[in-house]
């Protein structure tokens, strides 16, 4: 017959933990309570309290056990922006793997800012959904260390800037497809080439201004300053920028657009000057969204694998959020691929 344990190891799993609630209350002059409101993510705790107690969490490396965590049947999708066809792919990518999982979505948007606002945070933190995706977004360091300690895997895909070595995230092969873009430009003979990026600030435009760079000088082509400008993945700055470069006396005869919307906006840009794509001028754009094919003429572009990038995604923070589950921080590239249609062509003669 097996004599029954003691008292103290029976327990030991669950009074460790308890302790440690107790002495981050008593270090930070609060109630159990008040501790427990916080990890719960419950509203009616002060600004100043809270703070006091997530660090106190923070300096004892506090998380809650999976068994603790009942999680809601949700994915938490975070945008910078929400006002393109291209968020749309990303949706319906998330929207695959959550159907065919039991999960609902929770869409929301961090109004242009790289990192969403603290009651985000709260939010998600009171909602404990299964995981986290971040878009063109990422987490400062409270935020990070609020949905670690509530044991809330988050993945970042296509991130603005380096998410760093500890967090998991999802791109494409940016640079490889700026090179492809520009490449396909010099073998059709163009030897001025514009350009016109997205936004500095984000990896993903600077990776593919990078790989126009690379092709232009693997053909001995100067990449010309005054040809590439900076826009904001919008169709208006195509537009702009398109009529600035086109306008040029000696104006590009092709141009390598950061995404497809603004090689819609040079579209535009190059109609209104009377110029003829592509027999004026070639246009390459970057995503590959469904109305790249029906343009007149339809697009060349770069596809990237939105639908697949975020299907990747939300697989990995799955992954991620269970029990066992990958510890070490994962970065995945999806390739991209060039696909010729009707906008490029040789250069005019002269």
């Amino acid at each position: 017959m097996t004599s029954p344990q003691p008292a103290e190891t029976r327990t030991r799993g669950r009074s460790s933990q308890t302790a440690t609630l107790a002495e981050i209350a008593r270090e930070a002059g609060v109630s159990a309570p008040t501790v427990s409101k916080v990890l719960n993510g419950r509203a009616d705790v002060a600004p100043a309290t809270r703070a006091r107690v997530e660090e106190l969490l923070r300096a004892h490396g506090y998380r809650r056990r999976r068994a603790e965590a009942t999680r809601s049947p949700l994915i938490d999708l975070v945008f910078h922006e929400l006002e393109s066809a291209w968020a749309m792919e990303v949706i319906r990518g998330v929207e695959n793997v959550a159907r065919d999982t039991g999960l609902s979505v929770v869409l929301s948007e961090s109004a242009g800012r790289l990192t969403p606002g603290r009651t985000w945070a709260d939010q998600v933190a009171a909602r404990r959904p299964h995981g986290v995706v971040l878009v063109l977004s990422g987490l400062d360091e409270s935020q990070r260390a609020l949905l670690t300690s509530r044991s809330i895997p988050f993945v970042v895909m296509d991130p603005a800037g380096d998410p760093g070595a500890d967090v998991p995230s999802i791109g494409a092969t940016n640079w490889q497809g700026g090179l492809a873009a520009t490449r396909h430009l010099v073998e059709l003979g163009h030897t001025r080439i514009g350009a016109i990026s997205g936004p500095t600030r984000m990896m993903c435009s600077r990776a593919r201004i990078d790989g126009y760079r690379a092709a232009l000088d693997t053909a001995g082509l100067p990449a010309d300053p005054a040809l590439i400008r900076t826009g904001d993945f919008h169709h208006e700055t195509g537009y702009r920028q398109g009529l600035e470069l086109l306008r040029r006396p000696d104006r590009p005869t092709a141009v390598f657009a950061g995404n497809d919307l603004q090689a819609l906006g040079l579209y535009e840009a190059a109609r209104e000057l009377g110029l003829r794509i592509p027999e004026d001028l070639s246009v390459v754009g970057f995503d590959d969204l469904p109305v790249a094919r029906w343009v007149g003429p339809p697009l060349t572009t770069v596809r990237q694998p939105l639908t697949e990038m975020a299907e990747a995604a939300v697989r990995l923070v799955l992954d991620l959020g269970r029990e066992g589950g990958a510890a070490a921080a994962t970065r995945v590239e999806l390739a991209t691929s060039l696909v010729v249609r009707s906008s490029t062509a040789a250069p005019p003669t002269a």
